[in-house]
């Protein structure tokens, strides 16, 4: 009796700590649930300058953050006379397609959700003058599969973020850098709850322009865990611009909660970086 009980006790400790490694795995993105797309879907004929936004996630899934970029991207682009397409389904990402379009957005796009062609497609829209904005997830990824994805259009590697707690207030600060992108940002700006993200190394020193950073002495750090690390040395940039070929990108790590997407501060940001990045009206 007693030898079948410590076999049950066994039992029971290796499922634990099987679905502790599969939860461990999905979060750091040891174990992916890849799906492609193939197909792109009819699009509609476009008057107006026009955007296209994937929110795709083969990693993380930012269940609330995803919905509510939609909502907030759809509004903006009704307020500035954008025509959109709000998609999940990455094949849009072809030569064709992805002509017809001034900017790309990806909103809380996770893991690895492109093909091989559809990432040269996606690459030469750049390089020939394409706009590309990522949005939190789009950066946050543990690991790529697309070095040019992480080195170059992003510029950085995600290292973890803010945990235990994983929410917090902080202060970002809006650099000297004179653009009309956070033209409308105070020197000091509080944002409530969110997940702050860093990254194994400053965009600023690939020559990228950097808007944001985060003040370290206004939240909370743990420093290095499991989940990586929340801090980094000297500057923290949270959000930048740069150049790729005759393209333009932007790239901001806020935007976990969906309460940020209803901040005025924050949706004038996406505005203007669209704009910026599609050479839009």
């Amino acid at each position: 009796m007693a030898k079948l009980m410590s076999l049950k006790v066994l039992l029971v400790l290796v499922c634990l700590l099987a679905l502790a490694a599969y939860g461990f795995g999905r979060y750091t993105g040891m174990i992916q649930r890849n799906v492609y797309e193939y197909e792109p879907p009819e699009l509609p004929e476009y008057t107006r300058p026009a955007v296209l936004v994937l929110t795709k996630a083969n990693g993380f899934v930012h269940r609330d953050a995803m919905p509510a970029g939609e909502n907030m991207l759809r509004d903006i682009a009704r307020a500035q006379g954008w025509d959109i397409t709000l998609t999940d389904n990455a094949a849009t990402h072809n030569a064709q397609d992805l002509a017809r379009f001034k900017a790309v957005v990806w909103n809380n796009v996770s893991g690895d959700v492109l093909t091989p062609d559809q990432r040269a497609a996606l690459k030469s829209y750049i390089e020939h003058g394409g706009g590309w904005v990522g949005i939190h997830a789009a950066g946050g990824d543990p690991k790529y599969k697309w070095q040019w994805y992480v080195d170059t259009l992003i510029g950085a590697q995600f290292a973890g973020h803010t945990m235990h707690p994983q929410f917090q207030d902080a202060d970002v600060l809006r650099s000297e850098l004179e653009t009309g992108m956070t033209a409308h940002l105070p020197d000091r700006w509080r944002i409530a709850q969110e997940e702050w993200y860093a990254f194994d190394q400053n965009p600023r020193n690939k020559g990228y322009d950097i808007l944001l950073t985060l003040d370290e002495d206004s939240y909370s750090q743990k420093g290095e865990s499991i989940f990586g690390t929340d801090t980094m040395p000297g500057e923290h940039p949270i959000t930048w611009r740069h150049s790729v070929g005759q393209g333009r990108v932007f790239y901001t790590a806020i935007g976990h909660q969906a309460v940020t997407y209803q901040i005025p501060e924050f949706q004038a940001l996406i505005t203007e970086a669209i704009r910026w990045a599609g050479t839009m009206p």
